[in-house]
């Protein structure tokens, strides 16, 4: 079965989107990021069996945010087709003068996931250290979206009790680096993710991507720890749904 543990299905992502979504032969967990797509999220996962979904506040989106927006999570946190708070975490890459406020918008955010005992999905760009550091105060789990660190700190993380979301970038030439990592980690610490419509893996880098392509992402694994596709596929969709609880 095809997984696809971490997509963004907005519809200002998509001139097809509900085609898109029908071409994918498997389960596809949308990620919202702030008010709107958190509420596009809902819509899809009522709409769709196949789509469920994950809620939160991004925090690329944390000057966005309104007296609603816990609300909308909070709300619809017992939902049985949202299966984790996120997209959540740090990024220092793109904003760097706010750090203090997206520590506590992220750690306010690991406060709900402890309440409502719900996985959560963490975003960590040029902030591995601090991400690490937070999510050590908590006995949660979830996944390390879009992995990008060092073998040491996946380590680090699946200790803690993380899974590793690996994407299409695992097929780029120049990820030499991540394809190490994943062929010393176990597979029962892998998720495979497209993070659509970004990141198309090879041969559709530079296209528009969607969730089927995660087809790819598990072809790669299977060249690089050479065994059969099928057994990346058995693995890493169970470890989805035993994370995540999905009715598969």
């Amino acid at each position: 079965m095809l997984i696809d543990t971490h997509c963004h299905l907005g519809y200002d992502d998509y001139d097809n989107l509900d085609e898109i979504i029908r071409s994918m032969d498997g389960i596809m967990i949308a990620s919202g990021c702030d008010d709107k797509t958190n509420l596009e999220v809902l819509e899809l996962v009522k709409k769709y069996d196949n789509v469920y979904g994950t809620l939160g506040i991004h925090p690329q989106e944390i000057d966005k945010i309104t007296q609603n927006s816990f609300k909308i999570i909070e709300d619809n946190i017992n939902n049985p087709k949202i299966v984790a708070i996120g997209e959540i975490g740090l990024d220092y890459y793109w904003i760097k003068d706010n750090m203090e406020k997206q520590k506590e918008i992220f750690e306010y955010q690991l406060e709900l996931a402890t309440k409502y005992n719900k996985p959560i999905v963490v975003h960590s760009r040029e902030s591995i250290q601090d991400t690490y550091d937070l999510l050590k105060k908590y006995k949660l789990r979830g996944s390390i979206h879009c992995f990008s660190s060092s073998l040491e700190m996946a380590k680090g993380f699946i200790k803690l009790g993380y899974k590793i979301g690996v994407g299409g970038t695992l097929t780029f030439k120049n990820s030499k680096k991540l394809q190490e990592i994943v062929k010393e980690l176990d597979l029962k610490d892998i998720l495979l993710e497209t993070d659509s419509p970004y990141l198309s893996p090879e041969p559709f880098r530079g296209k528009q991507n969607k969730p089927s392509n995660v087809y790819f992402v598990a072809q790669k694994i299977s060249e690089l720890k050479d065994i059969s596709i099928d057994k990346v596929l058995d693995i890493t969709s169970n470890n989805a749904i035993e994370l995540f609880d999905l009715k598969a």
